[in-house]
């Protein structure tokens, strides 16, 4: 059924979303044989748009992926197409804060990533690298930046998605300690091309549209493409059985804003959102959703985090890869807005 004249064969779950695109461009671009997991139901044209950012023969390396269909939810599906894979990349995991996802995401996240290590023991994967977030990332009492070393806190605070991406982490470290070569990534806010109305990446949607408000918060991000080169090295070195935050630079949300609306010649946001309007919108935003059934613009997650300062620290990667330079947050805002505006044809 599979490719069985290659003698090594590398897994990437996920691989229709922005980290795994990225992931699946440089492996191909490598010269890598690769299988990616999609859904039966999964559009194959974005992966094709994210190489055709980067090459002017996509289908050449897309000739380097098998594709083949299965559920994260069903383990006899993952054994199957584990078959010859001697290195996987788990990108996989639904990304919610609307409440109503909570527990289909618990299953995708947690009992998915339980069955992708389940069956890497079983098959005897030689290394599997696992794509977390800085979600599950705990919260430094006494000093103003996290690390790799502070570790989850039960908090009424944490997300669902949070306590779903901590869960699939514990998974991932039980089969370490079952035997499994693992390394996990936490990559800060991703900042990237593709799927314009998915993930961080329709931030740009959002942005190109034009928002007015603001807040004070502060977060981590990240390039996709530095996401996608570091994962690749940390697989490709003696690294085992550690994680490691995958940040850039800790911005204000208003900078990271402000440079996307320069990039796209709006205007600047301008009005200050304080904790009350910032509640006041996310109730307003549940009740359309109740009353018209269309997607909340903002949750109460959503509206939480943009109040938040967080810092991330970078050393332990850098320390790992010392000549490895991240790609700077403005750079990147220019360089995905440059693609934004070439998809809509301006």
């Amino acid at each position: 059924m599979y490719h069985s004249n290659y003698l090594s064969v590398i897994l990437v779950t996920g691989g229709t979303g922005l980290v795994g695109t990225h992931l699946l461009y440089d492996l191909c671009r490598s010269g890598k044989m690769v299988r990616a997991i999609k859904r039966s139901e999964s559009n194959l044209k974005n992966v094709e748009k994210v190489f055709s950012y980067y090459t002017n023969t996509p289908q050449t390396l897309l000739q380097n992926i098998e594709w083949v269909n299965a559920d994260l939810l069903d383990i006899y599906s993952i054994l199957e197409v584990m078959d010859g894979v001697e290195q996987v990349y788990h990108c996989a995991a639904m990304v919610s804060f609307e409440p109503e996802h909570e527990e289909e995401m618990m299953k995708i996240n947690i009992d998915g990533t339980a069955n992708m290590v389940n069956a890497s023991l079983e098959k005897r994967v030689k290394k599997f690298c696992h794509v977390s977030s800085i979600a599950s990332i705990g919260k430094p009492e006494h000093v103003s930046i996290s690390t790799e070393e502070h570790f989850w806190k039960a908090s009424p605070d944490n997300s669902n998605y949070a306590i779903s991406k901590y869960g699939a982490e514990r998974e991932v470290w039980r089969a370490s300690e079952e035997g499994l070569n693992v390394v996990i990534v936490n990559p800060s806010l991703i900042i990237g091309a593709g799927n314009w109305t998915q993930s961080s990446s329709n931030m740009f949607t959002k942005a190109y549209k034009g928002i007015k408000y603001y807040t004070n918060g502060q977060n981590g991000f990240v390039d996709v493409r530095d996401v996608a080169t570091l994962m690749i090295k940390l697989m490709e070195n003696n690294v085992f059985n550690e994680r490691f935050l995958i940040n850039s630079e800790n911005i204000l949300y208003k900078t990271f804003f402000d440079h996307i609306h320069v990039a796209f010649g709006k205007a600047k946001p301008s009005i200050k959102a304080g904790k009350f309007l910032s509640g006041f919108a996310w109730r307003m935003e549940k009740l359309r959703h109740l009353l018209t059934g269309s997607k909340p613009l903002i949750t109460k997650e959503t509206a939480r985090s943009a109040h938040r300062v967080r810092n991330y620290s970078n050393k332990k990667i850098l320390s790992q890869f010392p000549d490895f330079k991240f790609i700077p947050v403005e750079q990147s805002i220019k360089d995905t807005c440059k693609l934004f505006l070439q998809d809509q044809g301006k």
